[in-house]
C-alpha cells in the first residue's frame, strides 16, 4: 500500500465531502494508473467494509468502480474484476452491479478477460446474461463462448435463462451509466388503458381464490424487492371461474374480485382503466420493477431482473414449477394481458404503480399482480 493510498484510508471518517477522493483517484487514472484506484478500493474494502459501512467508503468505493468501468483502456478491466474480486471486497451483490455497469460500457471483446482472469462464476453468470439483453451473441463471442456454453453452471439460478433473447423480450430498458451516475427509464403504468366505467351490463360467473403462498411468491418475484428493500405494497392473487371469462368482461371481473389494490374503484373520483397489453410490454414493466428497484432500492440489476421477470411471468401464465424457458415462452402469447390501474387510496399514484393481469387461454384463470411504492 502507497503512503497515499494509506493516508486517504486513515482520513477517510473525518472528511465531510469526498470529492478531493474522487478527484485524486480521477487524475491517477487519466495518467494511466488504473492500479492505484483499485488499490485504493482494496484497501477502503479492506478497512471499512463491514456491515455498516462508513457512507464515505461506500461513496468512494462506488466511485472508484464507476471510473475503472467506465474509462475506456483495457488495463481498468482488468483492475475492475481485481477489485470486486478481492476477498475484502467480494459481494453478490457487487457482483450483480459490477456486471451491469461492464456490460453497460465496453465491447464483448474487451470483457474476454474476465472468463480467463479474476472474476467469481457469479459476475461471470451476470456478465453473460448481461450481455444478453444487450443483444450480444455469447455463443460467437471468443473468449465467452467456451464459458457461456459450458454444462458446468446449468446449476446456476440463472443457468434456466437461454443465451437468446425471444422476440418477446426485445426492448428491455437498459440503465445507462457515466461516471457522474446513471440513468433509466420507468415504464410503469398500463399503456393506452380506457377508463372503465360500470354499466351492469356483464355477466360474471362466480369465482373461487386459489392464492398460495407458492403461488403468491412467484407472482411477486419481480416486485418483491420493493417491499422487502423500499417502502413497496404488494397484491398478487389467482382466480379460478365457474365459466369462461372473454376479454371483453375482464375489466367488469377484477372489481368483483375484492382486490385490495380496487377497493372503491370504478367511482368517479377512483377511475379504473384497464387496456390489452402485449405480453412483451408485461415482460417490460417485470423486468424494469425487478432490475432496477422501487423508490429506495436499486433492485437486481439486469441478470437477476430478467429471471425474475419470466418467473412472474411463468406464474401469472399459469406455467407450472420445473417447467423450462422454452414451456414458458410458449404458454405466455396464449393468455389474455391486461394492464390497470385506479385512483384508488392503495395506489401511492407517485411513479412506481403496476397492475397486471393474465387470462388463461380458456377463460377459467385470471391472475392479478398490484405493486406500488412511495419516497
Amino acid at each position: 500500500m502507497t503512503e497515499r493510498i494509506q493516508e486517504i484510508v486513515a482520513g477517510l471518517p473525518e472528511l465531510k465531502d469526498v470529492t478531493g477522493v474522487w478527484a485524486v483517484a480521477d487524475e491517477r487514472v487519466a495518467r494511466g494508473d488504473a492500479a492505484f484506484a483499485a488499490d485504493l478500493g482494496v484497501a477502503l474494502a479492506r478497512a471499512y467494509g463491514h456491515a455498516e459501512p462508513l457512507w464515505q467508503y461506500r461513496s468512494v468505493f462506488d466511485h472508484l468502480l464507476r471510473l475503472l468501468a467506465t474509462t475506456a483502456g483495457q488495463g481498468n478491466v482488468t483492475e475492475v474484476l481485481r477489485l470486486v474480486s478481492s476477498p475484502e471486497a467480494a459481494d453478490r451483490k457487487r457482483d450483480r452491479y459490477a456486471a451491469s455497469l461492464l456490460a453497460s460500457c465496453r465491447r464483448p471483446d474487451e470483457l474476454a478477460v474476465a472468463f480467463s482472469g479474476h472474476a467469481s462464476e457469479e459476475l461471470r453468470a451476470c456478465l453473460v446474461h448481461e450481455l444478453v439483453l444487450r443483444g450480444v451473441a455469447v455463443d460467437e463471442e471468443p473468449g465467452i463462448a467456451r464459458w457461456a456454453m459450458s454444462p458446468h453452471w446449468r446449476y446456476h439460478p440463472l443457468g434456466w435463462l437461454p443465451l437468446a433473447l425471444s422476440g418477446m423480450v426485445d426492448g428491455a430498458d437498459l440503465p445507462s451509466y457515466s461516471l457522474g451516475g446513471s440513468s433509466r427509464t420507468m415504464p410503469y403504468g398500463p399503456s393506452e388503458a380506457r377508463p372503465y366505467r360500470q354499466t351492469g351490463g356483464a355477466r360474471i360467473s362466480s369465482a373461487a381464490e386459489v392464492t398460495t403462498p407458492q403461488l403468491a411468491a412467484g407472482l411477486s418475484s419481480a416486485v418483491a424487492n420493493w417491499a422487502e428493500e423500499s417502502d413497496g405494497v404488494i397484491e398478487a392473487r389467482v382466480f379460478e371461474f365457474a365459466g369462461p371469462l372473454d376479454a371483453g368482461t375482464v375489466p367488469a371481473a377484477l372489481v368483483t374480485l375484492g382486490l385490495e389494490s380496487l377497493a372503491g374503484a370504478g367511482r368517479k373520483e377512483a377511475a379504473l382503466s384497464v387496456a390489452a397489453c402485449p405480453p412483451a410490454q408485461a415482460w417490460r414493466v417485470l423486468f424494469a420493477a425487478a432490475s432496477t428497484g422501487g423508490a429506495y432500492n436499486s433492485g437486481s440489476h439486469g441478470a437477476y431482473g430478467r429471471l425474475a421477470a419470466w418467473q412472474a411471468l411463468a406464474a401469472l401464465a399459469g406455467v407450472g414449477d420445473g417447467a423450462g424457458a422454452a414451456e414458458v415462452a410458449a404458454r405466455v402469447p396464449e393468455c389474455a394481458w391486461f394492464g390497470f390501474g385506479a385512483r384508488t387510496d392503495w395506489f401511492e399514484q407517485v411513479a412506481w404503480d403496476i397492475g397486471l393481469a393474465a387470462l388463461s387461454p380458456d377463460g377459467r384463470r385470471l391472475a392479478v399482480l398490484a405493486a406500488t411504492d412511495t419516497d
